[in-house]
């Protein structure tokens, strides 16, 4: 089965590509066709709600994090059975880190390395024919990215939709719909982004509500038109993040919720076995696992519960006794002594660390990081480079007296210093693992 691509990009931020993604999802699920999803960059989130449109899991493609191989291999695979792989950009389409050509993490690397064409969502509240010029300088900023479409986006009238209608049709880019300005297709978002798919009270109607604002304002038959057919070679998965474990014990719950997919999948594929349990609940990791995964998430969200599940913390422990335990990010947070809440209230932690982190101080986090392992454990062998990404808002308040986890460097090379901590079979960072680096065994 041939399968055509479509990237959907923007020139910012805020712009709604995820709206018009979900909503584009869900409608061409609809009408029968084989969709997928896919997200640029290192958001956790918009896979889920990708997931949820079509019932397929989504997938994240980083081009500064993977190497071009490992790309081919991710985008080879989710496309088996598929027809139509729509790509949502993160941020604006050419945003990404000064880098190597085609390493900068920006969609547009996609774009240039698959040949795929580009439907561009412009917000065109507050201008008019301003958005042509917009358009003109997206179709001749990067010759080895084509502008396929273009979407207009929240715009306040007929009149209004007409003078960008005829001002963009006027530089030869074909204009295939417009959204009109509509507050109650906006998704609901929090401290890390939107709020996710499984915690929407009303996931599924409100994905209603977008493809039938999609069906009624664009034209799917000349989008499906505009993908082009995609030519992948099978790539490789040698750079791909080693499975942990052969049972790998999983923390799987509202505070724990950002395992990538495409890791979770690779594992699988490698024979191991991903055994949930929910800290929440008051479960500890299972018997027969030979490591456990803590990762990402809300923990500050749900700090007063997580001080009370024993059986979760006695069991976690004496799991440690004997087999590797890891958290990042939140996972981190919650092996630590104690996380301090928004309210500035401190709770009782797992205490299989030595460190504390607060919500309270809050300090924002962001970027890419290249993280040098100074020890053997669940992400690899020492002297390995992982390539990843922090974005968290907690800090830690008190270091804590446990040995360091990595040497972490930003995306550009520099260093930052000691990142994370591990004591005995235990280790955790801030830091979120996405691909080995090419040198990952000097």
């Amino acid at each position: 089965m041939s399968v055509r691509a479509l990237i959907i990009g923007a020139p910012r931020s805020g712009s709604g590509k995820t709206s018009v993604t979900i909503g584009l999802l869900r409608a061409f699920a609809r009408r029968g066709v084989k969709v997928r999803g896919i997200k640029t960059g290192p958001d956790y989130i918009d896979p889920g709600f990708h997931e949820a449109a079509t019932g397929v899991p989504g997938l994240n493609l980083d081009s500064w994090a993977m190497a071009p191989e490992l790309l081919r291999h991710l985008a080879s695979e989710h496309a088996k059975d598929a027809e139509l792989l729509l790509i949502e950009s993160a941020m604006g389409l050419f945003d990404g880190i000064r880098s190597n050509p085609g390493r900068t993490g920006a969609a547009s690397d996609l774009a240039g390395l698959f040949g795929i064409p580009v439907l561009l969502v412009l917000d065109v509240s507050g201008q008019s024919r301003t958005a042509a010029a917009i358009a003109c300088g997206f179709s001749h900023y990067d010759p080895q990215v084509r502008m396929a479409a273009c979407i207009l986006n929240r715009a306040g009238s007929e009149r209004h939709r007409l003078l960008c209608t005829d001002a963009i049709n006027d530089i030869g880019l074909p204009v295939v719909g417009t959204v009109l300005r509509d507050p109650s297709l906006t998704l609901p978002e929090r401290h890390l982004g939107l709020v996710q798919a499984n915690e929407h009270p009303e996931v599924n109607a409100h994905i209603n509500r977008l493809a039938d604002a999609m069906e009624a304002s664009l034209d799917l038959d000349a989008i499906f038109a505009a993908a082009a057919p995609l030519d992948i070679p099978s790539g490789s998965a040698e750079l791909a993040l080693a499975p942990p474990g052969q049972r790998i014990a999983l923390a799987q719950d509202a505070a724990f919720t950002f395992l990538y997919p495409h890791l979770g999948r690779h594992w699988r594929s490698c024979g191991a076995e991903l055994v949930p349990f929910s800290p929440l609940a008051d479960e500890a990791p299972a018997d027969g696992c030979d490591v456990c995964w803590l990762p990402g998430g809300y923990p500050e969200l749900h700090a007063d519960r997580l001080a009370g599940v024993d059986n979760f913390r006695i069991g976690l422990t004496r799991f440690a006794e004997r087999y590797p335990v890891h958290g990042e990010c939140g996972g981190y947070m919650v092996l630590g002594e104690t996380l301090e809440d928004a309210d500035g209230v401190t709770h009782r932690m797992t205490g299989l660390l030595s460190h504390a982190t607060s919500f309270a101080k809050r300090k924002m986090n962001l970027g890419y990081r290249q993280a040098t392992l100074l020890v053997d454990g669940p992400l690899g062998r020492k002297g390995d480079m992982i390539r990843g990404h922090e974005f968290h808002y907690a800090q830690v308040v008190s270091p804590g007296h446990d040995e360091p986890l990595a040497q972490i460097a930003d995306g550009l090379g520099t260093p930052i210093g000691p990142s994370g901590a591990r004591r005995g079979l235990v280790s955790g960072s801030f830091f979120h693992a996405i691909a080995m680096g090419e040198k990952g065994r000097p």
